[in-house]
């Protein structure tokens, strides 16, 4: 396991993806917990209108608007956003165009959601503004108001296409708030200010998909943080014993005998079942070892997460932020 890099943690904007299925909101969620230990004050921010993280928080959906969800040790504090296209369009109508009554008028009319329809990456491009509008807000002090902002994005397949569809709406747009929104959030996406890191799992299509996105984004000038390995189980053998046990070859004998010397005695059809378990997790192990390899390709920091054998809940959370802290996130 790499540590944490320098880098990463001067960036502001933790953008979190993987592939489906991966456990990427709960990797999202203890990344925020972890970047809030200590003292910080911390964005956690959803775009996908599923309420992920009020569910795993163990609270009611969250409404348009930031709320306090979760301490950090040291004093931290994370706060979290569940972004709605519609309601970020009508703040976006008020904010620029000072259209807030007639934006108002217009969702009546149904014609927000006609708008986004006709443009689906309309929708992604306000969702892209307001998480940049967080990032960059400072208070009345001018320091900004949250130390770090994560995002949970969506998953691998489309992430740069989500990240990048303003770039477009940039190019599209030659004068006027559009265009200067639409540069200001390319600008803080392409910079040094946000990392986008991947969450993945010791299996060949995610491990294969996490390369894709790398190679992905690295082509269209997004900066890759980090692999979080998620789900990572503890290995019970000897290095040395790994591949022999994978084969097949494990010794019945030997293996009573060491349990007879701890004190225990087993009967022959327990005994099997344990030899069966013994070659099953060698087989895993070195499946294991062998995605990781593949996953050293993208040659970036990756941190491992354990397997949560009790489930998710608020305390595995903080657990796998403990993770994380010691891993050197920061």
């Amino acid at each position: 396991m790499t540590s944490w890099t320098e880098e990463l943690t001067r960036a502001r904007l933790h953008v979190v993806s993987g592939k489906g299925g991966t456990g990427k909101t709960t990797i999202a969620a203890a990344l925020a917990l972890a970047l809030a230990t200590g003292g910080r004050r911390v964005l956690l921010i959803e775009v996908e209108g599923r309420q992920s993280i009020a569910q795993l928080f163990d609270r009611a959906p969250l409404p348009y608007a930031e709320e306090r969800i979760a301490s950090a040790p040291g004093g931290g504090e994370v706060h979290a956003l569940a972004i709605d296209a519609e309601a970020a369009l009508l703040e976006y109508l008020a904010m620029f165009y000072n259209l807030g009554f007639a934006g108002r008028t217009l969702r009546k009319m149904g014609a927000i959601e006609f708008a986004t329809t006709l443009a689906p990456g309309l929708r992604d491009v306000l969702l892209t503004g307001k998480v940049k509008e967080c990032v960059n807000r400072t208070g009345s002090d001018g320091r900004h108001l949250y130390d770090a902002v994560v995002l949970d994005a969506p998953p691998t397949g489309r992430v740069v296409k989500f990240l990048d569809v303003t770039k477009a709406m940039a190019d599209l747009a030659k004068v006027g708030p559009i265009k200067g929104q639409s540069e200001g959030v390319v600008r803080l996406l392409h910079s040094g200010d946000t990392a986008v890191h991947l969450v993945a799992l010791l299996e060949e299509m995610p491990v294969r998909e996490t390369l894709d996105a790398v190679a992905e984004l690295d082509a269209a000038d997004l900066r890759p943080g980090a692999v979080l390995v998620n789900r990572v189980n503890p290995v019970r053998l000897p290095a040395r014993s790994v591949s022999v046990a994978a084969e097949g070859r494990v010794d019945a004998t030997r293996v009573r005998a060491g349990l007879t010397a701890a004190g225990l005695d087993l009967d022959e059809f327990t005994l099997e079942g344990l030899v069966d378990e013994t070659v099953e997790h060698a087989i895993r192990v070195q499946s294991e070892q062998e995605a990781m390899e593949l996953l050293s390709e993208s040659d970036l920091p990756t941190v491992e997460l354990p397997e949560l054998t009790d489930g998710v809940d608020v305390a595995a959370l903080y657990e796998l932020a403990e993770v994380l802290v010691a891993a050197g996130v920061r």
